[in-house]
C-alpha cells in the first residue's frame, strides 16, 4: 500500500516537561501554525484537550482506578499520562515517571531497561526511557488521529525538536521512541533553532529593521531539564540579515528540574526538621509540590508564601502529613542568586561536585546558569569577535526560551546578566510564548525547507573525529573526518585515511567530537582534550562472500550529516565505491567507558607473538613443558617490562594471538593453566578499549566447554579468575549463567550436599566468591539471595577474608560497570552493615572496605544508605584508623582514584585505561 501525501507540516516539542505540537496545513494561504489541543485525562474518568501535554506517567497501584478512568491507556500500557498524571503524582509518592528526556542523555544507565520511576518500590510497575518518551508521542499519535481521521499522523511531515546538546547517542535513542510510537519517518531539529525560526516568522518583513544593530545573538533556552545554548552570527547587505549559527553548546543537565530540587531540599529540612532524611519517592513527591510553588512565586502577582504539604501514609519518618511554607522572597532568591547570579564573563563553573546533584541523574555540578553561559562564551570567543567584526566577543541580542522564562523575574535577570556583559547595550528579541515557540518553530522550519528557503546557515554543530593509531606519540589523537559547518547531504569523503578490514567479523570505530572554535578540514590531525566528548562506538558487519581479496577489503569513510539530523557513516570499497556498509551507531547499554590511550606497540612485539605461538601455535606439540611455564616470565624479558606495565594496546594485540591459540590451550595442564591466565589478564576489564565487546563475544564461545584438566585445583583458579577479569564485558545473560552454575557452591544448604561438597574441595571456593562478586548486571533480586548467602558464611569462623569484599562488591552503591539501577536497596544494603559492623575491622579490614563500598555516598538518593547508618560507618572507620581516603567515600561524593578503583576491581588495571565512574 502507497503512503499517501503528506496533508500537514506538524512540530513536536519533546520536551522533559511538557511536550507541545503545532501544525500547518500544507498549501494553505496564508500560513496558519496552530497549536494542536491534545486530549489528555485531566482528572480520573475526565477527558480535555489542552495545549500543553506534561510529559509524566503516573503508573496506578492494582485497583487505584477502574479502568474507565484510564482514558488512552492502551497506548501507556494502564499508565496514565498527561495532566491527571501530574495531579495523581503530586498527591501518592514514587509513582510518577518525569524528566524522561533527561534519562535518554543519562551516560550511566541502560536506556531501554525499566528503571523509571527512579527509586519507586517494588510493587510499582516500571517502564524505560526509551519507552516513556514513546509513549508521549503514541499517545500525540492517537489522539491526532481522533481529531484528523483521513490524515494519520505518520503520513505527516514530522518534526520532532532536541536540545542542541544532544549527542548522537541521544538523537538516535530520540528517533527510536519515535519508531516505537509508530513514527518511523521524522525529521531532528535543534530547540534553539526553532526558537529562532518562529520569530523570523512572526516578523517576517520587519527582520532587517528589528536586527539593524545586531551582529551576535545568543539563544539560551532553560527548560525543565537542560540549559541549551546557540549562537548565531548576523551579517548585514542582502536584502535581509543573514544568519549562521557559529556554535552550541555541550550537554547541561542543569533546568528548572535543578531549581525544584534546590526548594525541595529546602522544604525537607523544615519538615524534617533534622530528622533522617525522605526517601527517594517521598522527594519526588515533594519536588512535584515544590515545582508548582517555584511556578507560583515567581510569577509576577506571587502571593508571599506557599505551603507544601507531605503526605504521612505510614511513613516510618512521618507520622502524618506535614507542611512547610517557601517565602516569595527566599524562592526569587534562590532562584536568581543561585542559578541565575550577575557573574562576571570571567567566572567560570566551578567543576567540583554540587550539593543539587542527586535523584539518579548526573546534573550539572555547577547550578549557575550565568557562568555556564560565560563558559560557552569563552569556547566560542574566536568565531564571536569574528562575527562583531572585533567589537568583542559578548553577544548583543538575546532571545530567551523555554518554561523557565515563563518568569518575568528570570527573564529581566538574563537580560540585565548579558547587558553587564556588554557595556549595557542589548537587543532583546521577543518571545511571548516560550513554552510554544519550539513547537511553532518547528513547523516553520518545515515550511522553510518545504519552500526551499531556510534562514538559518551553519551546517553541522560539531567537528567529528574518528581516534587513531598514531603509532609513536603517547597522547590520544584523532583525524577529522566532518568538520564544523559541514553543509547538510554533504557527503565528505577521508582520502587520505584509508582501512585494510577483515571481512565477516563486525568492526568497531571510536569516534569523539568538538563543539569549539577551532577549524579543522577532513583529515586533519587534532591531539584529542577535555574539550572533546567521547560519541558511542560505531559499528560494520563486512560480508566476507564474493570478496576475493583474501578475507580483507580497502575502505574509505564517507560521512554526512543527514536531512534527519544524524551523522551519517559509511565505508566505501576503493575499488568500487558502489559497494558501501552503513556503521550504525552502537547505543551503549552499560555507563563506565574509556578513550584508549596510548595505542603504539613496543618494537619487541614481533618477537613476543613468537614466543606465544611456540607455546599455543599449531607446530608446537613438542614443547617444552617448562618453556611453558616460564611463558609469563618470558614474556615480561623480551618486552622489558613487568606485565603490570603492559599498555591495553599491546595487551589486546597479545589477546589476539592467545585467541588463535585457543584450540591449543588443553595439550596439558600447564599449557590450559598459563593461557586461561594470560588470556583473562590481557582482556581485563572487558571493556574500554575498542573492539572489547566483540573479544568478549568470542571468548564466550569458550565458556560452555568449561576446563580439560577438572582435577586441577590451580586451573579451576585460573578458570574462574579469567570470567572475573572480563566480567564487565559479560552481558546479562551471560553473568546469570555464571550464576546458575556456581550458585550451589555458595549456597550453605547446598554446599552441604555430599556431591557438591566433594567438588569445592577441587574448585577453588575463593575464587569462585570472588568471580560471584563482580556479576554486577544480576537483576537485583538474585545480589540479595548472593549477599545473604555469603553473610551466612561469615557468621562461621574461618571464612576467607576476600568474602568481605565480595560481600561489599555485591551490595556497592556505585557499581564499577554495571547499570545503577541494579544496585540493592538502601534497605537491604543497611541490614548488611548492621551485619558487618559486628566484625572487627582492625583484625579484617576487608570488613570495613566492604561497609565503605556500601555505605559509599553517590549523591543519589534512590541508592543511598540512610545518613545515620553513614555516620556509624565513618565512626567505626575511623576508630578503627581505617585509610583516610575510605572515609571520605562515605562522607562526601568522591571519584575514584587509581588505588581505590584497583581495591574495587581486584587487581591493578591497564596503564592508560581510566574508567569513567558516574553517578
Amino acid at each position: 500500500m502507497q503512503k499517501s501525501s503528506p496533508q500537514y507540516l506538524v512540530g513536536i516539542d519533546l520536551g522533559t516537561t511538557h511536550t507541545v505540537v503545532a501544525y500547518a496545513k500544507i498549501g494553505e494561504t496564508p500560513v496558519d501554525i496552530r497549536i494542536f489541543e491534545i486530549e489528555q485525562l485531566t482528572a480520573p474518568g475526565q477527558v480535555a484537550a489542552r495545549t500543553l501535554l506534561p510529559s509524566v506517567r503516573y503508573h496506578p497501584a492494582a485497583g487505584e482506578l477502574a479502568e474507565a478512568d484510564i482514558v488512552f491507556g492502551e497506548e501507556a500500557g494502564s499508565a496514565v499520562i498527561g495532566e491527571a498524571a501530574r495531579v495523581l503524582g503530586a498527591k501518592t509518592k514514587g509513582r510518577l515517571v518525569a524528566s524522561a528526556k533527561s534519562w535518554l542523555s543519562h551516560p550511566s544507565v541502560d536506556h531501554g531497561a525499566e528503571i523509571l520511576p527512579w527509586g519507586g518500590d517494588e510493587d510499582v510497575s516500571k517502564v524505560s526511557p526509551i519507552d516513556a518518551s514513546a509513549s508521549y508521542l503514541a499517545h500525540v499519535r492517537k489522539v491526532w488521529g481522533h481529531r484528523f481521521k483521513d490524515a494519520p499522523l505518520a503520513e505527516q511531515d514530522i518534526v520532532i525538536t532536541v536540545p542542541a546538546s544532544f549527542d548522537e547517542a541521544a538523537r538516535s535513542l530520540t528517533l527510536e521512541a519515535a519508531r516505537r510510537a509508530g513514527l518511523p519517518q521524522v525529521r531532528l531539529l535543534e530547540e534553539p533553532q526553532a526558537v529562532c525560526y518562529d520569530w523570523l516568522r512572526r516578523n517576517a518583513g520587519n527582520i532587517g529593521e528589528l536586527l539593524e544593530d545586531v551582529h551576535l545573538l545568543l539563544i539560551c533556552d532553560v527548560g525543565g531539564g537542560t540549559t541549551d545554548l546557540t549562537l548565531i552570527k548576523v551579517e548585514h547587505g542582502g536584502a535581509e540579515p543573514k544568519l549562521t549559527r557559529i556554535g552550541v553548546g555541550d550537554h547541561l543537565m542543569l533546568g528548572g528540574d535543578n531549581i525544584d530540587l534546590a526548594l525541595a531540599h529546602l522544604a525537607e529540612s523544615r519538615l524534617l526538621r533534622g530528622e533522617q532524611r525522605l526517601s527517594a519517592a517521598e522527594l519526588s513527591h515533594l519536588l512535584e509540590q515544590c515545582r508548582i510553588a517555584k511556578e507560583r512565586l515567581l510569577a509576577d502577582d506571587a502571593p508571599e508564601q506557599v505551603n507544601v504539604t507531605l503526605l504521612g501514609g505510614g511513613s516510618k519518618l512521618i507520622g502524618g502529613t506535614r507542611a512547610a511554607t517557601l517565602g516569595r522572597e527566599e524562592v526569587r532568591s534562590i532562584a536568581l542568586d543561585g542559578f541565575f547570579p550577575l557573574s562576571g564573563r570571567g567566572d567560570l563553573p566551578d567543576r567540583k561536585r554540587s550539593g543539587v546533584v542527586e535523584f539518579g541523574l548526573p546534573y550539572a555540578a555547577e547550578p549557575a546558569v550565568s557562568k555556564h553561559i560565560a563558559a560557552f562564551l569563552k569556547l566560542h570567543e574566536g568565531a564571536a569577535r569574528e562575527a562583531t567584526q572585533g567589537q568583542g566577543s559578548a553577544p548583543d541580542a538575546l532571545l530567551v526560551n523555554g518554561g523557565v522564562f515563563r518568569s518575568q523575574t528570570l527573564n529581566r535577570r538574563i537580560e540585565d546578566l548579558c547587558k553587564s556583559w556588554n557595556d549595557g547595550k542589548l537587543t532583546v528579541l521577543e518571545n511571548r510564548h516560550p513554552e510554544l515557540a519550539v513547537a511553532f518553530g518547528a513547523v516553520s522550519y518545515a515550511l522553510a525547507r518545504r519552500e526551499k528557503k531556510l534562514k538559518i546557515g551553519g551546517g553541522a554543530a560539531r567537528s567529528y573525529f574518528l581516534l587513531i593509531d598514531t603509532g609513536s606519540k603517547a597522547e590520544q589523537q584523532g583525524v577529522c573526518i566532518l568538520p564544523k559547518g559541514s553543509e547538510e547531504g554533504e557527503e565528505v569523503i577521508l582520502k587520505d585515511r584509508r582501512f585494510a578490514l577483515r571481512l565477516g567479523m563486525p568492526v568497531r570505530f571510536h569516534l569523539c567530537s568538538m563543539s569549539g572554535d577551532t577549524p579543522y578540514k577532513p583529515g586533519d590531525i587534532a591531539d584529542i582534550s577535555e574539550h572533546f566528548h567521547s560519541l558511542p562506538p560505531l559499528a560494520a558487519a563486512f560480508e566476507s562472500e564474493d570478496s576475493g581479496q583474501g578475507g580483507e577489503v580497502v575502505v574509505e569513510l564517507a560521512v554526512t550529516q543527514t536531512e534527519i539530523g544524524t551523522l551519517k557513516i559509511e565505508c566505501v570499497s576503493v575499488d568500487d565505491n558502489r559497494r558501501r556498509w552503513n556503521v550504525e551507531f552502537q547505543i551503549r547499554a552499560k555507563g563506565p567507558s574509556a578513550v584508549p590511550g596510548d595505542v603504539s606497540l613496543p618494537p619487541q612485539f614481533g618477537k613476543a607473538i613468537e614466543q606465544i605461538q611456540a607455546v599455543f601455535g599449531s607446530k608446537s606439540k613438542a614443547v617444552d613443558p617448562k618453556a611453558v611455564k616460564s611463558l609469563r616470565t618470558d614474556l615480561e624479558k623480551i618486552l622489558g617490562e613487568a606485565r603490570d606495565a603492559w599498555t591495553t594496546p599491546l595487551l589486546r594485540a597479545l589477546f589476539a594471538e592467545l585467541l588463535e591459540g585457543a584450540k591449543f590451550r588443553r595439550r596439558s595442564e600447564h599449557h590450559e593453566r598459563v593461557w586461561l591466565s594470560l588470556t583473562g589478564f590481557c582482556l581485563r576489564p572487558g571493556f574500554g578499549f575498542a573492539l572489547d565487546d566483540w573479544r568478549v563475544e568470542q571468548l564466550w564461545k569458550l565458556y560452555p566447554h568449561g576446563i580439560q584438566f577438572v582435577n586441577e585445583i590451580q586451573n579451576w583458579a585460573e578458570w574462574w579468575t579469567l570470567w572475573r577479569r572480563i566480567a564487565g564485558g559479560l552481558n546479562e545473560a551471560a553473568q546469570e549463567q555464571i550464576f546458575e552454575d556456581i550458585a550451589k557452591y555458595i549456597n550453605p544448604a547446598a554446599a552441604r550436599q555430599a556431591g557438591v561438597a566433594k567438588q569445592l574441595k577441587a574448585r577453588s571456593f575463593d575464587d569462585i566468591v570472588r568471580l560471584a562478586a563482580v556479576l554486577e548486571r544480576l537483576p537485583v533480586a538474585k545480589k540479595i539471595q548472593l549477599g545473604g548467602w555469603l553473610l551466612n558464611r561469615l557468621q562461621k569462623p574461618g571464612e576467607s577474608p576476600q568474602t568481605w569484599w565480595a560481600v561489599g562488591r555485591i551490595g556497592a552503591r556505585m557499581p564499577f560497570h554495571g547499570s545503577s539501577h541494579n544496585v540493592i536497596p538502601p534497605e537491604t544494603a543497611g541490614l548488611w552493615l548492621r551485619q558487618i559492623a559486628e566484625a572487627d575491622w582492625k583484625k579484617i579490614p576487608q570488613a570495613g572496605f566492604a561497609a565503605t563500598l556500601i555505605a559509599r555516598m553517590s549523591g543519589d538518593r534512590a541508592r543511598d544508605v540512610e545518613d545515620e547508618a553513614r555516620k556509624q560507618v565513618i565512626e567505626k572507620l575511623r576508630l578503627t584508623k581505617a585509610p583516610a581516603a575510605w572515609i571520605d567515600l562515605v562522607e562526601t561524593y568522591k571519584e575514584l582514584d587509581e588505588k581505590e578503583e584497583q581495591q574495587i576491581f581486584g587487581e591493578a588495571l591497564p596503564p592508560g585505561l581510566k574508567l569513567i565512574n558516574k553517578p
